[in-house]
């Protein structure tokens, strides 16, 4: 039985990504900085280790993955999907937003990657970086998260061109709007208006859909693909700018 280890768990893509992978017969290690929700996500589900870590932590990376492997023996797919959104103009985003996005996002993925290399090295297994259509194309209000994302697609690079020759994978997916709890509160009628415009699937995606992008790239069935970046987004940054009004 396989074994995956994913961040940020407790909910959204990772909650769907962790159901995905135990219906398909892998152990996980669910990783949430949030005890409570984490404990709460994981009541039902068979297989799984619940562990309320902060991955922009040093020791707390390297005790994950000596707590997964004492539970479960191996790692096969680290899933490093954790991270924050923090969104204003760049003169609002004071030093302390920046590292606060950037100990997550990229330093959590760095520091978690690094601790699992070995074992991943054992088991010939694979790194699923979560990016961001923001790390593909500029936003407005993105300075920190875009620039997170952005390095994250070139951290996945890094690791496929290093760890190659060990039989270890690192891909990074990029999901464009996603209909989650949260994106559903905060977007406005004209934003999911203006998001529907400009993507040409015309809607937004859903935590599912991302998931199953994800699983393949842990699965065997990707055994063959490593150092690529995968959008999915609906075709939106395959777009660029485009001009919604004349899709009407």
């Amino acid at each position: 039985m396989k074994v995956a280890i994913i961040t940020g768990a407790a909910r959204g893509i990772g909650l769907a990504t962790t159901k995905q992978l135990l219906a398909k017969g892998w152990k996980v290690a669910m990783i949430d900085w949030d005890g409570a929700e984490l404990s709460e996500a994981a009541k039902g589900l068979d297989n799984v280790l619940t562990l309320p870590h902060d991955i922009s932590q040093p020791e707390q990376a390297k005790q994950i993955i000596a707590e997964t492997l004492s539970a479960f023996g191996q790692i096969d797919a680290l899933v490093n999907n954790a991270g924050i959104a923090d969104f204003g103009p760049i003169e609002d985003t004071d030093f302390a937003r920046w590292r606060a996005v950037m100990s997550i996002n990229l330093d959590g993925t760095f520091l978690l990657s690094q601790a699992a290399t070995d074992t991943l090295k054992a088991t010939k297994g694979a790194i699923v970086n979560i990016g961001s259509i923001s790390g593909l194309r500029a936003s407005t209000l993105r300075v920190a998260y875009g620039t997170s994302k952005a390095a994250v697609i070139h951290l996945t690079k890094q690791q496929a061109a290093e760890l190659g020759e060990y039989g270890v994978r690192a891909n990074c997916v990029c999901p464009g709007p996603v209909r989650t709890k949260l994106a559903m509160a905060v977007h406005t009628q004209d934003i999911i208006d203006s998001y529907h415009d400009a993507i040409p699937l015309n809607r937004y995606g859903s935590e599912d859909e991302i998931a199953s992008v994800i699983t393949f790239l842990c699965s065997d069935e990707a055994s063959y693909v490593t150092g690529q970046v995968i959008a999915s987004d609906g075709g939106f940054e395959s777009t660029g700018v485009g001009l919604p009004s004349l899709r009407k």
